[in-house]
């Protein structure tokens, strides 16, 4: 594959979890009731997610604009991370299985662009 090509991957992949992370950032930094539940599955109480949530919706919101603006490694892994802890927390709170497997482009699509970007500097 031509660099270019790798280039038009990377954006398309780089605007693709920007939107993924801002999106669900905003939701938490507005609260979103059905995330409290995912928070309290891990012996979080529920007056300490409610403040939780909303800097964990700043930090997805930090971590879209570095992935758009200047994408480093460690933070594309920790994108993949947390975007599959956050989808793999869903079954495991007592929502079905599918949850967990149709956000698997949340946390792939970072994988994806890590290697991209090491195929570049090839």
């Amino acid at each position: 594959m031509k660099k270019p090509n790798l280039k038009t991957i990377e954006w398309i992949l780089r605007i693709g979890i920007f939107m993924t992370f801002l999106g669900h950032g905003v939701f938490a930094i507005q609260g979103n009731p059905s995330w409290i539940k995912y928070l309290e599955t891990v012996y979080i109480p529920t007056e300490s997610a409610h403040t939780l949530i909303v800097y964990i919706g700043c930090l997805d919101v930090v971590v879209a604009l570095f992935i758009l603006l200047k994408p480093y490694n460690k933070i594309i892994i920790w994108a993949a991370i947390w975007a599959f802890l956050t989808a793999l927390i869903r079954p495991i709170s007592g929502d079905s299985i599918w949850s967990f497997i149709e956000r698997g482009a949340n946390f792939m699509m970072p994988l994806a662009l890590y290697y991209t970007l090491k195929m570049n500097k090839l």
